[in-house]
């Protein structure tokens, strides 16, 4: 029942969950991943948009569906990939450093990608400070969401005993199945994808206060 579960930790994924997936960053990330794939790999760009695609659903990022098939630096591509103007997309958010704030249980950011990136996202958006860390990918090396031993790490790492004790609010409907399977309480962010029957969704961060009252709950 709403307003009996209380939680011990909550995470949140970074890219296109703490800001709108329409401000154009995440495509724009997307774009320079394409480029690399070209320019560093050799792939022919009239390949590059489908296999990005095809390696992030099948290994959970592209980086690690790339090393899987090619040779090179892993640090070197995230450096390239998340070159952008972060100013041109992302601005401070009062509102949602409110929210955040707010929120009494502790707050981690759990992200497949670099702690770099992750860093810059948050400064952009005036909230670095709302979270208790950040686990990014070399954290969670060599898994990633949504493997399970991914969020094995990440539990340790904050030291929470059990799933059941989290919540984790992502963009991607396959990295909430996953956590759900182990016990987590999972909120779907802008929606992209079909979400399970009983999946709590928001198409908006703003929207968590009003869609996951129990997030408020004293933690446990």
């Amino acid at each position: 029942m709403i307003g009996e579960m209380s939680f011990h930790t909550v995470f949140f994924d970074l890219d296109a969950t703490l800001y709108p997936e329409s401000n154009g960053l995440w495509p724009a990330i997307s774009q320079r991943i394409d480029l690399y794939m070209r320019q560093h790999l050799g792939i022919p760009a009239e390949q590059t948009p489908t296999m990005r695609r095809e390696l992030y659903l099948r290994y959970g990022t592209t980086l690690k569906g790339l090393l899987a098939h090619y040779e090179f630096d892993s640090k070197e591509y995230l450096d390239f990939v998340h070159d952008l103007p972060l100013e041109d997309y992302l601005h401070p958010d009062a509102e949602l450093r409110a929210m955040l704030t707010s929120i009494p249980a502790r707050r981690w950011v759990l992200t497949n990608s670099d702690h770099r990136h992750a860093q810059r996202v948050l400064n952009h958006l005036g909230i670095a400070d709302c979270f208790d860390g950040v686990i990014d990918v070399w954290a969670l090396d060599p898994y990633c969401k949504p493997q399970p031993e991914a969020y094995l790490r990440a539990l340790d790492i904050v030291g929470a005993e059990r799933p059941q004790d989290c919540a984790l609010l992502e963009d991607s409907p396959a990295n909430l199945r996953a956590a759900r399977e182990m016990g987590f309480f999972t909120i779907l962010v802008n929606l992209r994808g079909e979400a399970e029957n009983d999946q709590r969704v928001i198409t908006d961060i703003h929207q968590l206060r009003a869609a996951a009252p129990e997030l408020w709950n004293h933690a446990r």
